[in-house]
């Protein structure tokens, strides 16, 4: 079994308070991630919020917000209702000349049982976050710093 964390890397053109903003800013997120209900960027805040699985089945992601650290480090646990298993997601923000630099680690993998459950398999994390990250957030991004230069 493969107890490797997925992390992937990117660079985007916007400053880090920007990308910050973008993690933690409720309204914000509701742009690019997900519709949460309530978001606040505190250690111990609990969301939840719903998300599509590979197969069009629906989950409930369960969180809580474990380090806050403005405007450089934002980690959550990531489980799901009625399944086994418990991950952390961290994003890590770092600058880079006039832009951001995003390292996202999704950590604990392994314990969603991708075996037993496919739809919770790793390679499907690799995919979605991918997806997220490149046609959500960096476009947002994009639109975001367009619009502040304007």
């Amino acid at each position: 079994m493969d107890t490797a964390p997925f992390i992937i890397e990117r660079r985007f053109a916007a400053p880090i308070e920007t990308v910050w903003d973008a993690l933690t800013n409720r309204d914000r997120m509701k742009e690019w991630y997900f519709d949460l209900a309530e978001f606040r960027a505190e250690p111990g805040f609990e969301f939840s919020f719903e998300g599509g699985g590979t197969d069009g089945e629906t989950f409930t992601h369960l969180c809580r917000v474990t380090v806050a650290d403005e405007p450089s480090r934002l980690a959550y646990t990531w489980r799901y209702e009625g399944f086994p298993g418990e991950s952390i997601v961290t994003f890590e923000l770092f600058p880079d000349g006039a832009g951001t630099r995003l390292r996202l680690t999704h950590a604990n993998l392994h314990t969603f049982r991708g075996d037993i459950n496919p739809a919770l398999a790793s390679s499907n994390f690799a995919a979605g976050w991918t997806s997220i990250l490149d046609s959500s957030l960096a476009p947002y991004l994009e639109r975001t710093t367009t619009q502040a230069s304007a």
